[in-house]
């Protein structure tokens, strides 16, 4: 789809390894979590992120 910003995976990586076991292969249960445990105020950046660490954790398991 494109370049991710640097800040978007630097946000998705953290939360990744800040909360491991919160995080899984579902966009919408990821969202919540990410809803959560940041203070994002942009809706398009915190489903960037969202997308970013449901895309990761995807191609994580699939190897």
């Amino acid at each position: 789809m494109g370049v991710k910003p640097t800040y978007i995976k630097s946000i998705g990586s953290k939360l990744i390894k800040k909360y491991p076991d919160e995080f899984g292969a579902d966009f919408e249960e990821n969202k919540k979590h990410v809803y959560e445990h940041t203070d994002i105020k942009s809706t398009v950046i915190r489903n960037r992120v969202t997308g970013y660490i449901t895309n990761k954790l995807k191609h994580k398991k699939v190897r």
